[in-house]
């Protein structure tokens, strides 16, 4: 009879121990999937890593390479967000990426805590991220080349003329949103052609080259590609002047306080307005 016992209570042991290592086991594989897939971080797992990871669209306003004087990254918002970073005693991480999906997709899973530029107040970005106070206004504009002649087919007069134009922008841009919303206030088709490969800045060159006829990029861009390519034309809007936002995620509310309070704060400075000139003022 004790041998009997004995051996239940054994097994009731035994099968204790495989529960236990049954539970130890998802618990393990629960914790990999979440540390795999991520998630957002809101200020306070910031601070306690001390790194603040952003996103960024590398062209000639936002993010970009100066090599004028010595080889240099600099940007309106790489200036802006070091800034913030400098006052709250964080490192900066900035990873460059011209897909705006890939920056939401990698703000959304936590790779990313803020993704910047040409972010603006839309019901479709409401709905998948927190945008902060503006930093600044910009538009949509068209480039396409300078007019020839008054039989020239091509040139674009207004925004009317858009109908059955194929027009390229950067792949995910915020611009197509306004150019579809565009297409239903002319009543006819407005193709896309969504570029992958090239940033602003090159789709303008192939422009003013003849190698495509139209580019919707930000007018901040265009004016600086102007200035060496006389051969462009960019007074066509495609928007109105709008605010410019950065983004984070909706997990991440003490984060979008703290940078509202300071941008709030930094816009009354004059350093703001000198950075605000040097980018997006100079022609």
């Amino acid at each position: 009879m004790k041998r009997i016992r004995s051996q239940i209570t054994l097994l009731r042991l035994v099968l204790l121990s495989i529960t236990i290592a049954a539970v130890l086991f998802c618990i393990r594989q629960y914790q990999n999937l979440h540390q795999e897939s991520g998630h957002p971080r809101d200020y306070q797992a910031i601070q306690a890593e001390g790194v603040l990871r952003v996103a960024a669209e590398y062209n000639s306003i936002s993010y970009y390479i100066d090599k004028q004087d010595t080889v240099k990254v600099t940007g309106f918002d790489y200036e802006l967000i070091h800034a913030f970073a400098k006052d709250k005693k964080l490192k900066v991480e900035i990873v460059p990426i011209m897909s705006f999906e890939e920056r939401l997709e990698g703000l959304n899973s936590g790779k990313y805590d803020i993704v910047t530029f040409g972010l603006v107040s839309t019901s479709e970005f409401k709905d998948s991220l927190l945008l902060t106070s503006p930093i600044a206004l910009n538009k949509q504009v068209l480039v396409q080349r300078e007019k020839r002649g008054n039989n020239d087919s091509i040139y674009i007069e207004s925004q009317l003329g858009l109908a059955q134009c194929t027009l390229w922008v950067i792949k995910d841009s915020p611009a197509i949103l306004r150019i579809r919303n565009l297409s239903n206030e002319i009543g006819d088709t407005v193709f896309i052609h969504e570029e992958a490969q090239y940033g602003p800045e090159q789709l303008i060159s192939r422009v003013a080259h003849g190698e495509i006829d139209y580019v919707v990029c930000d007018e901040a861009i265009a004016l600086i590609a102007a200035d060496s390519l006389p051969q462009i034309d960019i007074r066509t809007a495609i928007s109105f002047t709008q605010f410019y936002s950065w983004g984070v995620s909706k997990h991440s509310p003490i984060l979008l306080d703290s940078l509202n309070q300071w941008i709030e704060k930094m816009r009354q400075t004059k350093k703001y307005n000198d950075l605000y000139n040097k980018y997006y003022k100079k022609k």
